[in-house]
Order: C-alpha cells, then structure tokens, then sequence
C-alpha cells in the first residue's frame, strides 16, 4: 500500500481528496492535516509515502511547506492540489520536485490518473534493486509513465474500447508479476470480467509490450498466459 497525507485547510476538499484516494486500489490515506503545525507533527509521526498538498493557507503557504518536506523528508514525495493558478507558483512547485500539479476543482479522472502514474513509478524504484541504473532504467520511469513518450499508455492513439486508465491497471498488474498471468487472474486483481481483461491484454501484445503464451495445465484445455516484455530479454514468443 502506498500511504499517504492529505495537507489541506478545507476539511470539505480534504474529506472529498481522501475519498477520492481510497477509490483507487493500493493506496490509503493515514490522515489529514489542517494547518502547519498538524502538518509537521502528522509528516514526523506518520512518514507517508505521499503528500498531497494545498498552497493556500491561514498561518503558512503551501510552497513554504514544500520546501520543508524537502529539507527535512527528501524521501517524501509531493503532489499540489490547489486552486493556485500563477504562473510562479506553478514555476515554483515544479522547481521544489513536486510530482504532478492539479488545479481546483479535481475532477476524478485526472486525479486518478495521475495516482495510477505516481504508483507505477513508485513500485518500478522500488523493484530496482540494483545500485546503480542505466539509461533503459532510467527511461522506463520516466517517460514510460511519466511524459508519456513511450510504453504502453499513449492517450492520443487508443482503439475504441480501450480506456487507458484501466489499461494502466492491466500493465501494473503484470509488469509486477514475477510470472505469467492469466486474463481471469488480471481480470480479480483489476475487478474486470475475463473477457475485459483479454481484451486489453490482447491490445497490449499488439503494441509489443507483452507477450504471450500457453500454459498446459495437467486437466483441460492450455490456457493463455501474459508476460511483460523485460528489457535485454525479449522473446519472440506472440
């Protein structure tokens, strides 16, 4: 789970914000600060993973706490949810390292997907387990995921009947799969029908993100089993 802390000083926004958290899979909100001095004390004692985070305040500003976090908890990341619409304070959150910047009010499509970004980068830092990366690495964070550039979401090009915040789910699902997954399998995990799931993961194979092949089971009939393509590893198999 992917713990996170909402900082916000309308406790309508922050109690509609952890709603919205608590309706995509693999995060949890460990509470809700209210002003900066809840705000520090909720950072010290509870460590979450994420912060989402106001800029305006009564007794602080947004940025100011921005900073803060990086000084005090560099491994604590930040997204603004605000009704800030300046240039310079856009200019300054980007400059302070914040992960995505939402503009008031949220609308829970683009919150969503900007939660879903935030998890597949968390869970592939996590997974590297090496010490060092190099430029495959690196570019398979950040533009698979983040900018968009590559890998399996691309919202622009997207057949009819392919959604790309479900096929995002798809995609963490297997990529964190040490094995081969079935269509019924990813269709649990992701709360989707069978054929749903197929359908996407079929998609998928046609993009050449994922491959397939069968599994043959000592009863019935081979079933058809999904693997992430891993980089310097690809195998011919469709």
């Amino acid at each position: 789970m992917i713990d996170v802390l909402i900082i916000e000083d309308d406790s309508r926004i922050a109690e509609i914000n952890r709603r919205f958290v608590e309706k995509v899979p693999g995060f949890q909100v460990l509470g809700i600060a209210l002003d900066e001095q809840e705000a520090k004390e909720h950072l010290e004692l509870l460590r979450p993973h994420l912060v989402l985070l106001d800029v305006y305040f009564p007794d602080t500003n947004g940025l100011e706490l921005l900073r803060y976090i990086r000084q005090e908890y560099s491994d604590i990341d930040v997204i603004m949810i605000t009704a800030a619409k300046e240039v310079r304070t856009l200019k300054e959150a980007l400059h302070g390292g914040v992960f995505d910047f939402i503009v008031k009010p949220v609308v829970f499509d683009r919150f969503k997907e900007t939660l879903l970004q935030y998890q597949l980068v968390h869970e592939r830092l996590q997974s590297l387990e090496k010490e060092q990366v190099n430029q495959s690495d690196v570019d398979e964070i950040l533009r698979g995921s983040v900018k968009g550039e590559s890998g399996p979401i691309r919202s622009n090009h997207l057949p009819k009947g392919i959604d790309r915040l479900t096929l995002e789910k798809v995609y963490v699902v297997l990529h964190d799969s040490q094995e081969g997954l079935s269509a019924e399998a990813i269709g649990q995990e992701i709360g989707a029908s069978r054929s749903t799931a197929r359908r996407y993961l079929e998609y998928l194979v046609s993009t050449g993100e994922v491959f397939a092949d069968l599994s043959y089971g000592v009863v019935g009939r081979p079933e058809r089993v999904y693997h992430i393509h891993k980089k310097g590893s690809r195998d011919d198999l469709t």
